[in-house]
């Protein structure tokens, strides 16, 4: 068998520490990547810092990491779509509840991934771009399209003549930059927030009119902008982005926002216990923020919903992303990788300083170790 290596969180608020890790062989429907490029995520620095607070199933040690992208070693029975050797982008889901918390990481040399979460990395793209996508193109598709969710049609479904409008909150972010171009490629016209200096970047991944979302009059220009359209949903990425997104929606009429963020920032928990009176006011403010939101929404008839991006293993949106939609636009080239990846460093090591580097603060770039 190959030799395995992780960066594995052996308890609560601790750095990573890389060991030795064994190689799992895949089970049907599954295939195994030997690991390019791995990215890092907001829910890895909030598992980290918040300890048992998210994700309560994780045992202690676990190997966290959803973004992965490599070559493929081994494949399981009943895998059509791919064969060893093959260059693949995947959603390594681990951290999900019933998932095999160590085998499914994405922060080892050798991670199990699902194939039916997996995509071809196509000619003249690396696997540092390729690594940016997956857990963002998930949570973009999974608040887009979901029946629960936004509800709206899939890229390729018929499109009516007049086009409907929607509102990224946040374009300029992982999971906005995706959504600006999924919610493009189905027809939709999109209407994006981010700062000045992502406003030609926005506009660039589909997006027809982009606002300053620190702009005191934000929520109001983005309503004038979308006078007389119909808005059928709002997307909020990004922390404060949950109480405008709901005000533009209040604004323009549209019924359904989902919500991709929290409404605080969860950074400061690295160096916070659970016990410490800061630690619990911002629990507090969390719990508070969120009931409010939700009180004045329901007041204005507008449903206001937290988006899981695994969410759509379990539904048709993951199929037509993963196997249908995304091979095909990375293929082609209407579909770009975004946003762009800043590779921290190289080896198992770094991954614990890009970490550092994210809780510090990233704006419209993807922060990537090269394995």
């Amino acid at each position: 068998m190959p030799t395995n290596a992780a960066a594995s969180l052996d308890r609560p608020f601790a750095d990573l520490a890389v060991r030795p890790a064994p190689y799992t062989v895949p089970g049907p429907g599954e295939i195994v990547l030997r690991n390019r490029a791995v990215a890092v995520n907001p829910l890895d620095v909030v598992k980290q810092s918040a300890g048992n607070v998210m994700y309560r199933w994780l045992p202690y040690p676990v190997v966290l990491g959803e973004d992965v992208a490599g070559d493929v070693v081994q494949v399981g029975d009943g895998v059509s779509r791919f064969r060893v050797g093959d260059r693949v982008l995947a959603y390594a889901v681990g951290m999900e509840k019933h998932r095999d918390h160590r085998a499914e990481g994405g922060f080892q040399l050798y991670t199990v991934v699902r194939a039916s979460l997996s995509a071809p990395v196509p000619h003249g793209m690396t696997y540092e771009e390729a690594s940016v996508l997956p857990l963002a193109i998930s949570t973009a598709a999974s608040a887009l399209f979901q029946r629960d969710q936004l509800g709206l049609r899939h890229p390729g479904a018929a499109q009516p003549s007049d086009r409907q409008s929607v509102v990224v909150w946040g374009g300029s972010t992982s999971v906005g930059s995706n959504a600006i171009q999924l919610a493009a490629a189905a027809g939709y016209r999109v209407v994006a927030t981010a700062s000045p200096r992502n406003h030609e970047r926005a506009r660039a991944l589909g997006a027809s009119d982009v606002i300053d979302y620190r702009s005191p009059t934000a929520v109001r220009d983005v309503v004038a902008a979308l006078r007389g359209a119909d808005v059928v949903g709002v997307l909020a990425v990004g922390e404060g982005s949950a109480e405008p997104a709901v005000a533009v929606a209040a604004g323009t009429g549209a019924k359904r926002v989902s919500l991709a963020s929290p409404s605080v920032s969860f950074d400061s928990l690295r160096w916070l216990r659970p016990w410490d009176p800061r630690f619990l006011r911002l629990m507090s403010r969390l719990v508070a923020g969120n009931v409010i939101l939700q009180a004045r929404s329901r007041s204005r008839g507008i449903r206001a919903r937290f988006v899981w991006g695994s969410t759509l293993m379990n539904n048709e949106v993951g199929p037509m992303l993963w196997e249908q939609f995304l091979p095909t636009a990375l293929a082609d080239g209407s579909f770009v990788a975004s946003p762009t990846p800043h590779v921290v460093g190289d080896g198992l090591e770094q991954v614990q300083p890009a970490l550092d580097a994210l809780r510090a603060g990233v704006s419209a770039s993807k922060l990537v170790v090269r394995l």
